[in-house]
């Protein structure tokens, strides 16, 4: 009874965390350029033009990612029946799936450790920077975490049972375990299907390559008879392939020469879109994008390698290092790609910090721990020194909700470091989870909003639809194409040339503009050539951080 009401108070406890994480920012902050604006775009057409099939972005086809995060951001804007340029529906499923990832995180870990560990790692995993970012955007990555830890946890409960009982110490028993019950099979290759049609082979793998790894280092494969394949297999194929068959119809195969040799391949074989990078980039940058649990992440790791014979730990390392792996040496690389694995990075930390390693992550004589604790304050104070100073360089001024998210760094560090100095891990691990998430969600909530020259998308539809609410026609822009226009001002925006936009004035009496100062020259010659009479409705001037441009935007309408 006590160890099921620790169970019932820890999810319930990480779900408030959740709400505290997920929910600041989530309406207030526009939509994102560029993926989550194109996701969300795919996903508004699909309810506009009622074909759920072929994904497109205005005329163009979208084929890169299968259809799951389309039908759930689609699913969610209809359940709540909000307009469909509000972008805060088509984030729920990433909301929902970050936090089933959490409680998926928690169940794991009463698996694989004890459920104070599996708490501590949850609680990890839900507030690093990275899981935070993803739960923001309408995206797939989010999504993807929950499938792929929905699955590791049947697999982690599968295995615990095959080296001799429940990792949990008030339960463990060495007794022979009975098989897995139907529902946690269902559940795992259901979690499987699932992730094939939100994101492709990226959990196949990352499942695959954890059971090779347990598979050599144990040199048993018995365990694995629990998953059933002969019933899975056709379930998990049950879900996906209808999808697959229709949309290889529907485009006559070529969803599958875009996703597959487009874009899946060129990602192998070489940097795509600017994202090369070398090998090493996601463990560096696991320092701030596991922030704030990379305060003891580094020496976790060394514990968890000194430690991977027990099984617990082992599972973790199976789940993380060979993936991780994979995702060093693939050319292209964005950090959201390790998402997958921060699950186990969080539990391996949990672990060592819950008492295990103290010998390892409280040495402050040694020079990388004094040196790993300086980078995580580092990254604190330019966190809250961010939250404090963009409003005046990229805002309206000064505000003083920067306070807040700027006090919470300073406490981080304050607090954090003091407890860590005296060898209270476990107190500065959760210092550092519960004031870092302070920092992030009020800088979500109170800081990036209020940064106008950062969304000229916002900004210059704000001006549109507040001087013309019944323009007439498509809106024509010209040096400014970014999606998040698109799915702002509408899916029949016009992409354009300063002259052009000109002329879609004179051919659409009442139709808008928008037109960057890069061609704004053009814009006006061809429009007096035309005799065209132009009516400025405003401008907004900001940065287009896709490009790294600073740009003026002017909205126009046209009169003879």
């Amino acid at each position: 009874m006590r160890n099921s009401a620790f169970s019932i108070a820890g999810y319930l406890a990480l779900t408030l965390f959740c709400l505290c994480l997920f929910v600041p920012g989530l309406s207030t902050l526009p939509p994102l350029d560029r993926d989550e604006a194109r996701f969300a775009q795919a996903s508004k057409q699909m309810l506009e033009t009622g074909d759920f099939v072929d994904i497109r972005f205005q005329d163009e086809p979208r084929h890169k990612k299968p259809v799951g995060i389309y039908w759930l951001q689609a699913a969610a804007v209809s359940i709540v029946g909000e307009a469909k340029t509000t972008i805060w529906p088509y984030r729920l499923p990433s909301v929902i799936g970050a936090w089933l990832a959490t409680l998926l995180v928690f169940a794991a870990g009463t698996r694989l450790f004890d459920r104070r560990t599996a708490l501590l790692g949850a609680g990890l995993t839900a507030g690093s920077l990275l899981l935070i970012l993803e739960a923001h955007q309408a995206k797939t990555d989010a999504v993807l975490l929950a499938t792929i830890v929905a699955s590791q946890a049947v697999l982690a409960r599968l295995y615990m049972r095959g080296r001799g009982g429940e990792a949990d110490a008030e339960e463990q028993t060495n007794a022979d375990p009975a098989p897995l019950g139907l529902a946690a099979v269902i559940a795992f290759w259901a979690a499987q299907g699932l992730a094939i049609l939100v994101k492709g082979p990226i959990a196949p793998m990352v499942i695959a390559l954890t059971v090779i790894a347990l598979v050599v280092a144990d040199r048993d494969w018995r365990w694995l008879r629990g998953l059933r394949p002969k019933l899975g297999v056709p379930l998990a194929l049950a879900i996906a392939l209808p999808w697959g068959i229709a949309v290889w119809f529907a485009t006559d195969g070529a969803f599958y020469t875009g996703s597959v040799g487009a874009d899946l391949l060129s990602k192998v074989a070489s940097g795509q879109e600017s994202h090369g990078a070398w090998p090493g980039y996601h463990a560096l940058l696991m320092l701030a994008f596991f922030w704030p649990g990379s305060l003891y992440a580094w020496p976790a790791l060394v514990h968890a390698w000194r430690s991977r014979t027990t099984p617990g730990v082992r599972f973790c390392l199976a789940w993380l290092v060979p993936a991780w792996l994979v995702f060093e040496l693939t050319p292209t690389k964005l950090p959201h790609y390790v998402l997958p694995l921060y699950p186990a990075l969080a539990m391996l930390t949990a672990y060592a910090v819950r008492g295990t390693a103290i010998g390892i992550i409280t040495r402050l004589d040694a020079t990388w721990v004094k040196a790993l604790h300086g980078l995580w304050a580092a990254l604190a104070l330019v966190l809250g020194v961010a939250a404090l100073a963009l409003p005046m360089v990229l805002g309206g001024g000064f505000t003083a909700w920067s306070i807040i998210p700027f006090f919470a760094a300073l406490a981080a560090v304050v607090v954090t470091l003091r407890l860590a100095w005296r060898g209270r891990a476990p107190a500065a691990a959760v210092s550092a989870l519960l004031l870092g998430g302070a920092l992030i969600a009020t800088t979500l909530e109170w800081v990036m909003p209020r940064l106008s020259a950062l969304w000229l998308s916002r900004e210059a539809a704000a001006i549109v639809e507040t001087a013309v609410p019944d323009r007439v026609g498509a809106v024509a822009t010209a040096g400014f194409s970014e999606p998040s226009l698109v799915f702002l001002l509408g899916t029949d925006t016009r992409f354009t040339d300063g002259a052009d936009a000109a002329r879609h004035l004179a051919a659409t009496p009442g139709a808008v503009a928008i037109v960057s100062d890069r061609h704004e020259e053009a814009f006006r010659a061809t429009a007096t050539e035309l005799a065209l009479s132009l009516k400025e409705l405003g401008s907004t001037a900001g940065i287009n951080y896709s490009k790294g441009d600073r740009l003026r935007l002017s909205a126009f309408q046209g009169g003879r």
